[in-house]
C-alpha cells in the first residue's frame, strides 16, 4: 500500500515538472502582413505592436508588398531568427499555405488575420464575419438605388478569404432584388484606390449606366469614387466599400461616397497577440474567431473617426 502510494505521489510530481516544462512564454513574435501600403494591414500592424510592447515581447515585421513569393522568403527568413509564434497575412491565395507548413515543420504556431489559408489553417483565425457584412453593405446599396438598376462589383484579390467570402455576401443580397443586373465584375491585386480608378473608368466606358457600385475594399470603393467624378454621369451612382480605413471614413462623412463596413482591426491585432501568448504557453483556442463590422454611413461615421475599433 504504501509503496503503491509512493508511486502515484511520483507520477503526479512527474506530470506536473512536464506540463511545467511545456508552459512555454511568449518573448518573440514574427509579423508577416500582406501590404503594408494597404490602410487596414497598418492598423493591425500598429496594433499588434503596440500590444506586445505592453507585454514586453518583441516584434519582428516584415512586408510581402502584395506577393505570394517573397512573403514565403521572408517568413523562411523568419523562422531562422528564434519566434515563439508567427502572425500570419497571407499575400496572395496562391502560395498561402506553404508558409503554414514551413512553420508548422519548425514547431511554430500560427495566427492568421483576415486569410486563411485553404487547407492549412493557422492554430487559429481572427477575422471579420465578412459575409454577413458584406450582405448588409450591398442591402444598402441596393436599397439606397430604390432596388433596381445596372450594378457593377470592383473584387478584392481572387480566391482570397475577404474576396470569396464579400463576394459570397453581396451575392446573397441580391436574391432579394430581382430588378437590379449585374452588368460587369473585375478582380483587383491589390484592393488599391489605383486600381479602383483604373477599373471604374473601364467600366463606365462599357456600361455608361451604372447605377450600383459594390467595391470590396474602401480603397476600390475611393478610386471608383474618383473615376465617376471624372466622368461626370448624369444618373446617381451609390458606391459601398468594405473596411472601415482611416481616410474611407473622412471620405464617407464628407460624401465621397455611401457606405463601407468598418472592421475592428485594433481589436484583431490586439488579439492576435493573446491568442500568440495562450498558444505558446499551452492553452487551448477557438480554431475561428469571426468579428463583427459595423455598417456605417455619415450618420455614425463621426463615432469611428474619433475612435477606431
Amino acid at each position: 500500500m504504501k509503496l503503491s502510494r509512493i508511486l502515484l505521489v511520483s507520477a503526479a510530481a512527474l506530470a506536473l515538472s512536464m506540463s511545467g516544462a511545456q508552459a512555454k512564454e511568449l518573448k518573440k513574435l514574427g509579423l508577416a502582413v500582406a501590404n503594408l501600403q494597404a490602410n487596414f494591414f497598418n492598423q493591425i500592424k500598429q496594433a499588434v505592436e503596440a500590444e506586445a510592447k505592453t507585454r514586453g515581447i518583441e516584434v519582428v515585421t516584415v512586408d510581402a508588398k502584395g506577393d505570394g513569393p517573397t512573403q514565403v522568403n521572408q517568413i523562411q527568413d523568419l523562422l531562422t531568427q528564434d519566434i515563439d509564434a508567427l502572425i500570419y497575412i497571407p499575400a496572395g491565395a496562391a502560395a498561402a499555405t506553404v508558409p503554414v507548413k514551413l512553420a508548422r515543420n519548425a514547431g511554430v504556431p500560427v495566427i492568421n488575420i483576415d486569410r486563411n489559408a485553404d487547407g492549412a489553417p493557422g492554430d487559429t483565425f481572427l477575422a471579420t464575419d465578412s459575409v454577413a457584412s458584406a450582405n448588409a453593405v450591398c442591402k444598402h446599396i441596393l436599397d439606397k438605388a430604390g432596388g433596381k438598376g445596372n450594378m457593377v462589383i470592383i473584387h478584392g484579390q481572387k480566391g482570397t478569404t475577404p474576396e470569396v467570402d464579400r463576394s459570397k455576401g453581396c451575392m446573397e443580397a441580391l436574391k432579394a432584388y430581382p430588378d437590379v443586373k449585374i452588368v460587369a465584375e473585375q478582380w483587383s491585386n491589390l484592393w488599391s484606390q489605383d486600381e479602383g480608378f483604373q477599373i471604374m473608368q473601364n467600366m463606365l466606358q462599357a456600361n455608361p449606366d451604372v447605377s450600383i457600385v459594390f467595391a470590396q475594399a474602401d480603397g476600390l470603393a475611393l478610386g471608383a469614387a474618383q473615376a465617376i467624378k471624372v466622368a461626370k454621369p448624369t444618373q446617381t451612382i451609390v458606391v459601398g466599400g468594405f473596411d472601415g480605413d482611416t481616410a474611407a471614413l473622412e471620405a464617407l462623412k464628407n460624401g465621397v461616397f455611401d457606405v463601407t463596413a468598418t472592421q475592428q482591426t485594433q481589436k484583431m491585432g490586439r488579439d492576435a497577440v493573446d491568442m500568440a501568448a495562450k498558444i505558446v504557453g499551452g492553452e487551448k483556442v477557438p480554431a475561428v474567431q469571426l468579428s463583427e463590422a459595423t455598417l456605417t454611413t455619415k450618420d455614425n461615421v463621426d463615432g469611428f473617426i474619433a475612435n477606431h475599433p
